[in-house]
C-alpha cells in the first residue's frame, strides 16, 4: 500500500505492473523518464524475492531501496537519512549465494554520490556509512546493539546485506536510504504519518537524483 500511495503521488501514467504475492509494483513517469515504485517486504528473504526478479525477469538495471532505520548514534533525530556504503549482516544468506566466501556487501558508488548530492541541495541531513543489516527484529542478544555500534554501523536495517549481493550476483547496482524511524538509544519512535511523509520527502529526491544520473549517462 505504501508503494502504491508513493506511485499515485509522484509519478504520471501510472499503471500497475505486479500483483504477485500482494507485493504491489507501478511503473509511470517522471519529467518524462521511466521509474517503477514496488514494495519489497520485510527481511532478506523477502527483498531476495522482489530483486532477484526485478534484475532477472525484468532487466532492471537500478534499484534504490528507500527504508527506514533503526539509528544507533545518540545524536541522531527522527527523520535523519543514512545513506548505506555497505553492510554487515549477521544472516547466513550471503556466505550461501557466494559458495563460503565473505563478500563486501556495498553500494554503487555513483548512485550513492548522486542521492547525497540531491539529498543535501534539499537541505536534508544525511549521514553517511555502514549500516547492519539483521535476520532479528527482537534480537535474542542482549549486548547486540552494543556490539553493532562498536564496529561502526550507524543503523539497523534488515535488507541491505541482501540487496546488494543481489546486485554484484547480477551484475547490476543499488544503493539504500533510509530515514531513522527509531532512535534506539532515546527510545524516539516515528508515528505511521511521520514516517508516510518521510518516505514522500525521499522520493522525490530520489527521483530528482535518478533524472539528473540518467542526463549523465550515471
Amino acid at each position: 500500500l505504501r508503494a502504491e500511495a508513493l506511485a499515485q503521488r509522484h509519478l504520471h501514467d501510472l499503471r500497475e505492473v505486479n500483483r504477485v504475492r500482494n507485493m504491489l509494483g507501478f511503473t509511470g513517469t517522471f519529467a518524462g523518464q521511466p521509474v517503477s515504485i514496488m514494495g519489497s517486504g520485510m527481511g532478506m528473504p523477502s527483498i531476495s524475492i522482489y530483486a532477484h526478479e526485478l534484475f532477472d525477469h525484468f532487466g532492471v538495471q537500478r534499484i534504490v531501496r528507500v527504508g527506514t532505520c533503526g539509528g544507533l548514534l545518540p545524536d541522531m533525530q527522527l527523520g535523519d537519512l543514512v545513506l548505506a556504503t555497505a553492510a554487515s549482516t549477521d544472516s547466513a544468506m550471503n556466505r550461501q549465494r557466494f559458495h563460503g566466501w565473505d563478500l563486501a556487501a556495498s553500494a554503487d558508488f555513483t548512485m550513492l554520490n548522486g542521492l547525497h548530492q540531491a539529498a543535501t541541495q534539499a537541505g536534508m541531513k544525511v549521514r553517511v556509512g555502514e549500516v547492519f543489516a539483521t535476520d532479528y527484529f527482537y534480537h535474542p542478544d542482549p549486548d547486540f546493539i552494543d556490539k553493532v555500534r562498536r564496529m561502526g554501523a550507524l543503523a539497523l536495517d534488515m535488507e541491505t546485506a541482501a540487496l546488494y549481493a543481489l546486485a554484484r550476483q547480477h551484475g547490476r547496482r543499488a544503493v539504500t536510504l533510509l530515514s531513522v524511524s527509531d532512535v534506539i538509544a532515546t527510545g524516539e519512535r516515528a508515528t505511521a504519518a511521520e514516517r508516510q511523509e518521510a518516505f514522500s520527502e525521499i522520493i522525490e529526491v530520489v527521483l530528482h537524483a535518478l533524472l539528473a544520473g540518467d542526463r549523465g549517462h550515471g
